[in-house]
């Protein structure tokens, strides 16, 4: 079975509250609950290179990689995602 992944920040959503919030309260299936809640974004001024730039140190710490491997990583799969296609 995949995993989905938040179409913002590609953070895996393993677990239910992983995702974020419709905004009538319902799950939203696309986006986690740190960039996503009722209804809207969390940050909706963020530009991708500001997105890559805050998952940056997550990806880092999760991965166990150098902040050059990470910041390249993200750059080839954030822009890739929905709600920055």
């Amino acid at each position: 079975m995949n995993t989905p992944f938040c179409q913002s920040c590609g953070m895996p959503l393993a677990d239910a509250e992983h995702f974020g919030t419709n905004a009538d309260g319902s799950r939203n299936e696309e986006y986690c609950t740190y960039c996503y809640k009722e209804g809207a974004f969390t940050s909706p001024d963020a530009t991708v290179q500001t997105m890559i730039e805050e998952c940056v140190p997550h990806v880092r710490s999760g991965q166990g990689i150098s902040e050059q491997e990470a910041r390249s990583m993200l750059g080839r799969f954030i822009p890739t995602l929905k709600r920055w296609a």
